[in-house]
């Protein structure tokens, strides 16, 4: 068992009092778990130590069981590489089904990201594409539960070595995975004397910008900059979000360990415009650079990419909902992550350094009254319907961003990149 050296300062840690203390902030702050509720997590090989911490947290929070489904990198790639091609349409339905009903039975669910982000750059693009469609689909039953904010859920990330080498190439291993660690425990609040009563301090930072937003009640956003003049449409009856958020089950969570973000969600049939992307895009092993898209009456008329357009190209063509958007959230620029100047090449760090879409699914928690509306209901307000959601970031320093009003007049919102 960990010694817990509350009132320690944080630089007189270890590493192993930091890790615990992430595992804390992932079932105290992130999950919010509770006693008598089950927790299913999953996590690469490498996430092992962490997977340990949390484990202990969760049962000394009261969980009657924790159960951890691990995945390996190499097994991935050897798949990719001597697997018959029948393999690439199928997906563990059985297991998404199980996961599922442990969900419907009550139980949280954590991720542990950390995975290299280019892990299948040198794949075929279609067999990726064919894999990503058919676990999405397997997924959809325990996806819907979880983008539905039915459970209580959260993300926290690891330092595996082949992400900290990808963000840090010119060091050695064990310097660039220690320099990946300072950034996620800086970011996940680790390193504050009490890493609890920060987030608290921080959620309700997180709020009052909420309330304002959902006081302003704009029709609809628009976004400026260098190659981008967006016009997203807000949803009808939409509520921003933020921070700490209650689940249907009542129980209050932090869905990203960490997070700097507002968001609601844009009317499937409302954007227009073009806009391009400001960081890269990690998703399933490939990295997609410099996104250019444009939008006609919500859907994606047109897409470019200077690297990964093929990968790009089969994840707009997953389903008729995947050129549309399904979330829209503000990050001021001067965030921390922004601030710590490191590119992530993983979408739980970068898109809490810059304002960002997301293709594919919305969440219901982004409606007014949202938990009774049916899909029908939730569908007729503008919400998107998906197997996908995908984060990629388009703001940055030279982004303005006005809110349009019903009456169609502007007001600024940000401003170079900052709250205005």
């Amino acid at each position: 068992m960990m010694t817990r050296h509350a009132g320690v300062p944080p630089e007189a840690l270890s590493h192993e009092e930091r890790l615990d203390r992430l595992g804390r902030v992932a079932v105290e702050v992130g999950l919010g778990l509770k006693a008598g509720q089950e927790l299913v997590i999953t996590a690469s090989l490498d996430a092992l130590p962490l997977v340990r911490r949390i484990t202990e947290h969760a049962y000394q929070a009261g969980a009657t069981l924790v159960t951890t489904l691990f995945s390996d990198e190499e097994a991935t790639l050897m798949r990719f590489r001597s697997a018959p091609d029948s393999s690439f349409d199928a997906a563990s339905g059985w297991l998404y089904e199980g996961m599922a009903d442990a969900f419907k039975k009550g139980a949280a669910r954590l991720a542990i990201a950390g995975e290299n982000p280019s892990l299948l750059a040198n794949e075929d693009p279609e067999k990726v594409a064919r894999a990503n469609r058919a676990r999405s689909k397997a997924y959809m039953p325990a996806l819907s539960l979880i983008a539905g904010f039915d459970i209580n859920w959260t993300i926290v990330s690891y330092a595996s070595p082949a992400w900290a080498k990808a963000m840090f190439p010119d060091d050695p291993e064990d310097i660039a995975v220690a320099k990946l660690w300072h950034a996620i425990f800086a970011a996940s609040r680790v390193d504050t004397p009490d890493p609890v009563a920060a987030w608290e301090a921080h959620n309700a930072e997180l709020k009052k910008r909420t309330d304002l937003l959902n006081a302003r009640r704009y029709a609809a956003l628009r976004f400026r900059g260098p190659g981008t003049d967006l016009t997203v449409g807000l949803a009808d009856e939409h509520e921003w979000a933020g921070g700490a958020s209650v689940a249907k089950n009542g129980v209050v969570c932090n869905a990203n360990i960490p997070t700097e973000e507002v968001f609601t969600t844009p009317h499937k049939l409302r954007v227009s415009g073009h806009v391009a992307s400001t960081k890269p895009l990690a998703y399933q092993g490939t990295l997609i650079k410099d996104i250019r898209v444009r939008f006609e009456e919500g859907r994606i008329v047109e897409a470019h990419a200077a690297s990964g357009l093929d990968v790009l190209s089969k994840v707009l063509d997953t389903d008729e909902g995947s050129r549309r958007l399904g979330e829209v959230a503000l990050v001021p620029h001067s965030s921390p992550i922004s601030k710590s100047g490191l590119l992530f090449f993983n979408t739980l760090y970068d898109e809490n350094a810059a304002s960002h879409i997301a293709l594919g699914q919305s969440y219901s928690k982004c409606f007014i009254n949202g938990a009774d509306l049916t899909p029908e209901e939730l569908a007729a307000r503008g919400a998107n319907s998906s197997l996908i959601h995908i984060d990629w970031m388009i703001g940055s320093g030279e982004i303005d961003v006005d809110g349009i009003k019903a009456d169609g007049s502007a007001e600024p919102v940000m401003r170079q990149g900052e709250w205005a």
